[in-house]
């Protein structure tokens, strides 16, 4: 509790200096970040290879292995959002919205930092840097809490990150990490309401859920990604085809990768036996309906709970459909709420879907794994939101700010 205590009080400190930064500052800082990453790749990779080799040992399934290693490439990555973060406009002291009362005030309403940012989140080491990344350009100090599994290679990281502010004029202490795996920290740091604005979980339903339930600190819920493709009778088979196989096996441990396929009953014999066999040479595990099954005999029974499941594996759950509006029902059903994708060469096909599945990103004829900070010119993201208040889908920079009313008067009293 300690840890936490001297941690938050140091986080709130550098925070009310960090807000007053310029952006020349903290790009600055952003710059030399970056290029700490690229110098100090070795000791960063040796620090994750400790971790990894556990997380192997200790059963991990290989797609979550996947998210927890770290390799030169991957560090070349963090590098570069970091600096796609500092070319992007800074969104701080930004007049939202200015006007003048007919007493001749005037009101502007400015986008300030938030203060201080938790973070909980689960083996993936790139999100030290993105979450970092995103809070220096937006002047907020930052709190993280990693898992055990990762431990290794966040201490590291961090440790880099805060060499690189210690050579610029930000102030220290807006880097902090909580090294203490223990789960009651974990409670313990979702109640630290007077040093931490806003908590950020990001991992699986579990972490989330814990966190929802138990967090008195204000939250913005992130993640679990159920994601669906449907392929409606209009589409093109080649096209849909590679969106699944991208959507699905590009990367199967992360929250933006599909889980369910639903296919129109009216093409669901000719399109169904080449895609799923398709997927299968790529070691994917099909689990069918009785249709599907029916089509392709090497479908497993699919159960109620995989319609639910967020595998990030190499698992899919595949359902023929009567119609686009028995695909949407089962969407709005079954899904969290992420990202969801229609194949189709029918506008208005397209622009029902979009417009009556409720979800944080909705893709006609493109892939869900675009769903991703990066990728939408964000430079990284603090998570992906699948709520709606405040901030919904992936969340940059103006993502993690507030506003204030800056008023100017001459004198003027209320009667």
């Amino acid at each position: 509790m300690q840890e936490l205590i001297t941690k938050g009080e140091s986080a709130k400190q550098a925070s009310r200096k960090l807000a007053l930064a310029t952006t020349e500052e903290k790009n600055y800082a952003l710059e030399v970040m970056a290029e700490e990453l690229i110098i100090n790749a070795g000791e960063i990779i040796s620090a994750n290879l400790f971790d990894v080799e556990n997380a192997i040992k200790n059963g991990m399934m290989q797609s979550l292995v996947d998210r927890l290693m770290i390799n030169k490439d991957r560090i070349d990555a963090m590098a570069q959002g970091l600096l796609q973060i500092k070319s992007l406009p800074d969104p701080i002291g930004d007049i939202i919205e200015s006007w003048k009362r007919p007493n001749e005030l005037v009101i502007d309403q400015q986008r300030v930092p938030i203060g201080v940012i938790g973070i909980i989140y689960e083996s993936r080491p790139n999100v030290t840097v993105d979450a970092v990344g995103l809070c220096i350009k937006t002047g907020n100090s930052v709190i993280l809490k990693g898992g055990s599994e990762a431990l290794s290679s966040n201490k590291a990281i961090i440790k880099v990150l805060v060499e690189a502010i210690e050579k610029t004029n930000l102030p220290e202490g807006c880097i902090q990490l909580i090294e203490d795996t223990n789960r009651e920290i974990t409670m313990e740091m979702m109640k630290l309401n007077k040093y931490i604005d806003v908590l950020i979980p990001r991992g699986g339903a579990g972490l989330i859920k814990a966190v929802v339930q138990n967090a008195t600190i204000p939250i913005i819920e992130t993640g679990v990604g159920n994601c669906h493709v449907f392929v409606d009778r209009y589409a093109d088979f080649d096209m849909a085809e590679r969106i699944i196989i991208n959507a699905k096996t590009s990367r199967p441990g992360v929250c933006n990768a599909m889980e369910t396929l639903l296919v129109d009953k009216q093409i669901a014999e000719n399109f169904l036996p080449k895609v799923l066999k398709s997927l299968v040479e790529k070691g994917v595990e099909i689990r069918g309906c009785e249709k599907t099954r029916a089509i392709f005999s090497q479908a497993k029974p699919v159960t109620e709970q995989d319609y639910y499941a967020e595998f990030l594996d190499l698992i899919i759950a595949v359902k023929v459909v009567e119609d686009i509006n028995d695909a949407m029902e089962h969407i709005n059903r079954y899904g969290t709420k992420h990202s969801e994708a229609i194949i189709t060469a029918d506008i208005s096909h397209a622009g029902k879907f979009q417009n009556e599945v409720d979800a944080a990103a909705v893709y006609v004829n493109a892939s869900t794994r675009f769903t991703d900070g990066f990728e939408f010119g964000f430079g990284a993201e603090i998570g992906i939101s699948t709520q709606k208040l405040h901030a919904r889908g992936p969340m940059g920079l103006k993502e993690l700010t507030s506003t204030k009313y800056i008023i100017s008067g001459n004198g003027q009293i209320r009667e």
